[in-house]
């Protein structure tokens, strides 16, 4: 008993004992870990123990088989009746609860029972969520929301929010005897509140219950997404050189040394030997064992260019000069910018948690393969020359929403910048002058670099043309399409904001090419399930000249293999955000029809990478 975490140890080691057991957790050690969080509950350190009860929840949400187990453990804690201890129970639960729906709602009883003890913010929302959500299965509902009503003025901003909801679920699943019930709730929310947030969404579901109650039970009472423990979702090649950079900053942060670096100045980077050489799609020999060494690498990081603020769309637009330099990112991780923070921001999800991947390592002599070598040696590669692909320019405002202000343009990638080429065209009367840009939260961070250069004044019936470097570095929030760009342009007249797409390659970057073996090691841990396939047709030239173009447009090919006269070209993309994307492309001489598998843990980019792989070939 016991085991792990001494009684004297400190609290913060404590917890990231904690947090280690979560991770290492798994189906053949789950009953030696709850065993230990069940007696870590009744330690005398309350927040030791707040964890503790958190880390059971944690623990049935990532291994399934033993949720039941978990359940009862926490069923047991809630026995004793200590009251910070069955009020971090309720909180768990209810994350049970949304991983694993009408499984374990037998227990409601047990959590109504202790209704009366619970004082925390956190808990009352959570007891008065489960009942709001298994109404129909508790007889008293409309009685115990009633009882949270009676002090509604008095709670949390957090419980006053839940228990709005939980009514309205209510009244939708038994409308003929809670309307009172309902329309007290919405009456306290709407005139006798003063939080803009609480009042909001009480005139939404009055007006929703009002007019439309078929979608307001679509909207209330829709689906929940089941939510998930993501604690191990480091890349490989990032894990390894985290591993080599143990004692530094890079390990708290989980980002790689070089992210700290400012100024060109050189970062050293170490790299792990693989952990294994599988062969993606082709059958190997087994590869002689090697005596392995440290790799060292020197890396040059560029500066960040600067870039204006983005916390709203909107922002200083209205009164914008030029844009001011912002400092280079500090050594903390990236948080995500919060929704909602202008005009076109969407409600989407986080996309910075994304990991970053390592650079390329120097590659190895072909004799260290083993019986690998033949498969890792690049054969051919006569020098065809070939170029970036850009994408023509669009017409992205037209003049008549530019109130005379045309604005065309596309993106490229150029020297390892990335930039986005912009014609501006006044058919207006009069000049226009005073031009600024701005870009809303995006997927990948994108951002000006530096302010909008447009000759001024514009005059009536002429245009103008101009690059804009565009860095990496801004707010992150998803996107729907992934590379969908909302952008504000302002000049004398007015701010004028349209959307855009922005194509895959220039969001390649020239550090992709990953190392041979670190290739066939990621190829094999990436699940079997994210492999896609497609087919491109109509490509009428050698794997030579596919790998040329591909190349030039950062899809690096790490290997080359020639298996009855079909060849294998083996790739590696990484995007700007640190997403990386492996493939495996097979031509056969006098075969117009390329087979293109893709393999990555990111499978949002799957579709646009296909899409670019076939635009690329093709052009």
């Amino acid at each position: 008993k016991v085991f792990f975490v001494k009684y004297n140890d400190p609290i913060y080691v404590k917890l990231e004992k904690l947090d280690i057991m979560i991770r290492l957790a798994n189906q053949q050690n789950i009953a030696q870990v709850l065993a230990e969080l069940k007696e870590y509950a009744t330690e005398v350190d309350v927040d030791f123990v707040r964890k503790s009860v958190r880390a059971i929840g944690r623990c049935a949400i990532k291994v399934e088989a033993s949720a039941e187990r978990c359940v009862s453990t926490l069923l047991d804690l809630i026995q004793t009746k200590v009251n910070y201890v069955v009020q971090e129970a309720i909180v768990v639960i209810k994350d049970i609860f949304r991983k694993y729906p009408n499984k374990y709602e037998s227990i409601i009883s047990t959590l109504c029972e202790n209704l009366d003890s619970l004082d925390e913010p956190e808990a009352r929302a959570s007891m008065i969520w489960i009942i709001g959500e298994y109404a129909e299965r508790i007889d008293n509902a409309a009685e115990l929301l009633e009882s949270f009503l009676e002090g509604f003025q008095d709670e949390n901003a957090q419980v006053q929010l839940q228990l709005l909801t939980a009514i309205v679920k209510l009244f939708l699943k038994r409308p003929t005897d809670t309307q009172e019930l309902v329309q007290q709730v919405l009456s306290l929310a709407t005139q006798d509140s003063d939080n803009p947030d609480l009042r909001d969404r009480g005139y939404i579901y009055w007006r929703l219950l009002s007019t439309d109650p078929v979608a307001a039970k679509e909207v209330v009472l829709a689906e929940k997404p089941l939510i998930s423990e993501e604690t191990d979702l480091l890349e490989p090649t990032l894990l390894d050189e985290l591993i080599c950079n143990i004692s530094t900053l890079a390990s708290v942060y989980h980002k790689p040394p070089s992210s700290f670096v400012e100024g060109r100045t050189a970062a050293r980077r170490f790299t792990l030997p693989p952990r294994a050489e599988p062969s993606p799609g082709a059958e190997t020999e087994e590869a002689a064992p090697v005596p392995q060494q440290p790799v060292a690498v020197m890396a040059e990081v560029a500066a960040a260019p600067p870039q204006p603020t983005t916390d709203s769309l909107l922002g200083d637009l209205l009164d914008m000069g030029p844009s001011q330099p912002v400092a280079a990112p500090s050594m903390a991780p990236a948080q995500p910018a919060a929704p909602g923070g202008g005009v076109m921001d969407l409600l989407g999800e986080d996309f910075s948690g994304l990991q970053l991947g390592g650079g390329p390592a120097p590659a190895q002599p072909a004799g260290l393969m083993g019986g690998l070598g033949d498969l890792f040696s690049l054969s051919g590669g006569v020098g065809i020359a070939g170029g970036t692909y850009s994408a023509p320019k669009q017409v992205w405002l037209t003049a008549a929403k530019g109130k005379g202000l045309e604005v065309s343009g596309t993106f490229s990638r150029r020297q390892g910048q990335i930039y986005m080429d912009l014609q501006f065209s006044n058919r207006a009367m009069q000049a226009m002058g005073d031009f600024a840009v701005q870009f809303n939260k995006n997927s990948f961070g994108l951002a000006p670099a530096s302010p909008l250069n447009v000759p001024t004044p514009l005059l009536a019936n002429s245009s103008a043309e101009t690059s804009l470097p565009v860095n990496t570095t801004g707010a992150v929030q998803r996107m729907d399409p992934l590379t969908n760009l909302q952008v504000a342009i302002k000049n004398n007249v007015d701010v004028f904001y349209f959307s855009c797409g922005v194509p895959y390659n220039v969001l390649f970057a020239e550090d992709g090419q990953m190392d041979r073996k670190v290739f066939l090691a990621t190829w094999k841990d990436i699940p079997a399930e994210n492999e896609v396939q497609n087919q491109v047709s109509n490509i009428m030239f050698s794997s030579d000249v596919a790998q040329s173009k591909l190349s030039a447009n950062n899809v690096f090919t790490i290997a080359k293999r020639t298996v009855e006269g079909q060849d294998m070209l083996y790739q590696s993309l990484k995007f700007t955000n640190g997403i990386w994307v492996l493939a495996e492309l097979k031509m056969q001489p006098g075969n117009s029809v390329v087979q293109l598998s893709l393999k990555t843990r990111a499978m949002d980019v799957v579709m646009g990478v296909q899409s670019m792989y076939e635009t690329i070939l093709h052009n």
